[in-house]
């Protein structure tokens, strides 16, 4: 099928009607949509409307096989354009004047009528459209509405949690500044090294400044801050000094001191169930806060537990240096034979042991050196250390040996205080002979030095410990010593050391025997605790007692 193709003449309007009716037949019969022919039958008039202005022109028309209906304008404007039909426009084409105007117009008229229906389904349905997209806008603003009340509760949700974290924080750090303050109060016993760590612990994050009054203080504390500090002592209620009320939780308000107006004062007791004195703090900042009071208030008491603690420990250690140092007696001075001594408590802890030294003569004239040490510190171990030390010289002057004194001893101690035990070593020296008897209950072994400077160690095996729930006979040994021999007799404070062994100890003690000089037995004392203690802490009790032969 090959293209359709014509030329018409537009030179009056009667031309360019027919013309037009022509075509709006033609894209009707070929089944092109209204609103397409419209527009194309809208654009063609006005393009004739021009041509017949400017003295006419020439419209060519060609209907292709493809379905495509192409019409140019000549003149002065040339015109072009393209429409798409779904049916092919049939050839040849007719010629304009073959078109009847009076039917052209009644299929115009068709052509609006179907146009406009069109149309008010268009507007039908954008009215639809419309009301729709009104709806959706609707939604939309109340969508837009919810999110913006759900972000404002997420906005106080967050700040919520912020705030929470942060008291959490606080809490934390307060609780945690309570805990290392209460440990580094109660690691002293001294009362004076508690009250100089307060001001330490406090300034300057939770105190300006920082004063301690206690009930037994000589100092007084000054006029006016007495204001606060008095009611404190008396009441044993905190009181707030400031010029406007603290308003803190378990505080008394009174008027402002007037050694410090510009800062708030807060007095607190030291201690719970007793009063030990009062702790009064300076405000840091323009006032003080609720939860750090809160804290301070509990620091305050466990402050005066700790102070109450250290003066009962002291009263204790008072009273059991007092009743260990009464046993430790006066060595004697008999012929043929020197003494010295020296006894050190321990530099940790409670620094009252059980150790003990004594020396005395027999009904036959011969010496006993005792050495001794109960477990246990306390007042407990030096009561236990007293009574075997009497049981000791009531067996010796029945004239007992040191081996019999010792099966004494241990019989007594398992039936008097079976979950007690004991060390002990008793070495007697008889004047005119030069042997020295020895026996020892789990001592450590004696370390004799000759005239000479030769060393040993007496290492004969030791009997059990005194208590231990066992029956046992203790056996003597004998040793012979030269005219100016020293024997050391000592617990085992001395010797041993957590960083070492014993048998160390041992032998470090025997190498300072050796290198001793001519020096008189107390200088031997001093020169022998010098090496041994080059560390001036040591955990348990030392005695030391040293034991020289002289000529007769």
């Amino acid at each position: 099928m090959t293209a359709a193709c014509d030329t018409w003449t537009i030179a009056r309007a009667a031309d360019a009607g027919r013309a037009r009716a022509l075509l709006a037949r033609l894209t009707a019969d070929a089944g092109v949509p209204v609103p397409d022919r419209a527009r194309f039958l809208s654009a063609l008039g006005t393009r004739l409307r021009r041509a017949l202005a400017a003295g006419g022109a020439e419209l060519a028309v060609t209907a292709g096989a493809d379905g495509r209906l192409r019409v140019a304008l000549g003149g002065p404007e040339p015109w072009q354009y393209t429409l798409v039909c779904p049916s092919p426009v049939p050839g040849p084409l007719p010629r304009p004047d073959d078109t009847p105007l009076v039917e052209a117009l009644l299929d115009a008229d068709e052509d609006a009528a179907a146009l406009l229906t069109e149309l008010a389904e268009t507007e039908e349905l954008v009215r639809l459209h419309r009301e729709e997209l009104h709806q959706t806008n609707q939604g939309v603003l109340a969508l837009h509405a919810e999110l913006e009340a759900a972000a404002r509760a997420q906005r106080a949700l967050l700040d919520a949690e912020r705030a929470a974290r942060a008291e959490a924080e606080k809490a934390r750090r307060l609780l945690t500044f309570l805990a290392d303050a209460s440990a580094a109060l109660n690691a002293s016993l001294d009362h004076e090294d508690i009250v100089r760590r307060l001001p330490e612990l406090l300034v300057p994050e939770y105190a300006r400044h920082v004063d301690v009054w206690l009930m037994d203080d000589e100092r007084m504390p000054p006029k006016e801050p007495a204001a606060a500090t008095v009611p404190a002592l008396r009441t044993g209620r905190p009181q707030h000094a400031g010029s406007r009320p603290g308003g803190l939780p378990g505080v008394d308000d009174l008027p402002a001191s007037a050694l410090c107006p510009d800062r708030p004062l807060l007095c607190l007791p030291l201690g719970a169930r007793t009063v030990q004195g009062v702790l009064t703090l300076v405000a840091p900042g323009e006032r003080f806060d609720p939860d750090t009071t809160v804290m301070l208030l509990e620091l305050a008491r466990r402050a005066g537990t700790a102070l109450d603690n250290a003066r009962r420990y002291e009263q204790h250690r008072d009273v059991a240096e007092a009743l260990q140092r009464a046993q430790l007696t006066d060595l004697p001075d008999t012929p043929g034979l020197a003494l010295a001594a020296r006894y050190l408590p321990a530099t940790r802890g409670l620094n009252i042991g059980g150790d003990w030294y004594d020396a005395f003569s027999q009904p036959d004239g011969s010496v006993l050196a005792v050495i001794g040490d109960v477990t246990g510190h306390g007042l407990r171990a030096a009561v236990i250390m007293g009574q075997l030390r009497t049981a000791l010289r009531a067996y010796a002057v029945e004239g007992n040996g040191p081996a019999r004194i010792l099966t004494l001893l241990h019989r007594m101690l398992r039936h008097q205080q079976p979950e007690l035990y004991a060390t002990c070593a008793i070495a007697r020296f008889t004047p005119g002979e030069p042997d020295m008897v020895w026996a020892a209950a789990g001592h450590p072994p004696a370390v004799a030095r000759g005239p000479e400077g030769e060393v040993r160690v007496l290492e004969a095996k030791p009997g059990i410990m005194l208590g231990v729930p066992l029956p046992y006979e203790y056996e003597e040994h004998t040793v012979e010593l030269p005219t100016g021999s020293t024997v050391a007799l000592y617990t085992d404070g001395l010797v041993e050391r957590r960083s070492a062994g014993i048998d160390a100890g041992i032998d470090r003690l025997a190498r300072a025997m050796g290198a001793l000089g001519p020096v008189d037995l107390d200088g031997a004392a001093d020169a022998l605790l010098k090496p041994m203690l080059h560390d001036s802490e040591h955990d348990d009790d030392i005695c030391l007692l040293l034991c020289r032969t002289l000529p007769g």
